[in-house]
């Protein structure tokens, strides 16, 4: 399984993803449809972390192909590393993937394997199966069981979005810290709360089962919990 890091540090690495649950506690709040991951050695306050481009391009130790290494080093010497340490730094981070994806294509479409003709997996059947892999948002775990007559049984996915679910709920306070006076609600704040969700490139239909669509709404509450205003917009499908 990935590494984990905290401030450089190494939480764990290449563990048994078998069994992630040991290392990943899924927390249930009562007003998300998403559940909150959190390393289980860290604790809900502290534990939670993002996956995705930033975190495999500021975390990895090179980039196999030569344009995208280099690309690479840049981003990270940036300003002293001010960008591999920012949100919104993530765009950089998946351009920098997109150009390795597009190197790394042109070596692939020369490679033998790929042009044969053996496309079924082999191996032992099992009724449980456990398979974590990087997409291009982020790290994804897949867990199914099934029965005799190979129906599944239970599933549990913890994808991308999911995993960032804290880190965007963190962004979006970060947004409101600097943004919001207490007092109104503006379309500039609305705008800088949508950055700040769109950096994480989420998809609310894989995470929540819902139609993948991007609505926004704020309230804004006084110390007694009474609104005292409120901002809507509209989104068409984001998926």
């Amino acid at each position: 399984m990935a590494r984990y890091c905290r401030d450089g540090e190494t939480l764990f690495d290449h563990v048994d993803y078998d069994h992630y649950w040991d290392h990943i506690y899924e927390d249930v709040k009562s007003w998300s449809y998403m559940k909150f991951p959190f390393l289980r050695q860290l604790g809900p306050d502290q534990g939670w972390y993002r996956v995705g481009p930033l975190t495999r391009v500021t975390q990895c130790d090179f980039i196999p192909t030569p344009l995208a290494e280099a690309a690479r080093r840049e981003f990270l010497a940036w300003d002293g590393g001010h960008a591999a340490g920012a949100t919104l730094g993530t765009h950089w981070a998946r351009m920098i993937e997109m150009l390795h994806a597009a190197e790394a294509i042109a070596a692939l479409l020369r490679d033998d394997d790929l042009m044969g003709d053996d496309l079924v997996a082999k191996g032992e059947r099992r009724e449980r199966g456990v398979g974590v892999l990087e997409a291009p948002r982020g790290t994804l775990i897949h867990h199914y069981r099934v029965d005799e007559n190979d129906l599944v049984v239970r599933a549990n996915l913890i994808v991308s979005t999911t995993h960032n679910n804290q880190a965007m709920n963190e962004a979006i306070a970060a947004v409101a810290r600097q943004y919001l006076d207490g007092h109104e609600l503006t379309e500039g704040l609305l705008n800088h709360i949508e950055v700040a969700i769109r950096a994480f490139d989420p998809c609310l239909s894989c995470a929540t089962h819902a139609l993948g669509k991007m609505p926004l709404k704020i309230e804004l509450l006084d110390a007694e919990g009474t609104e005292i205003g409120r901002l809507t917009r509209d989104s068409g499908d984001c998926r």
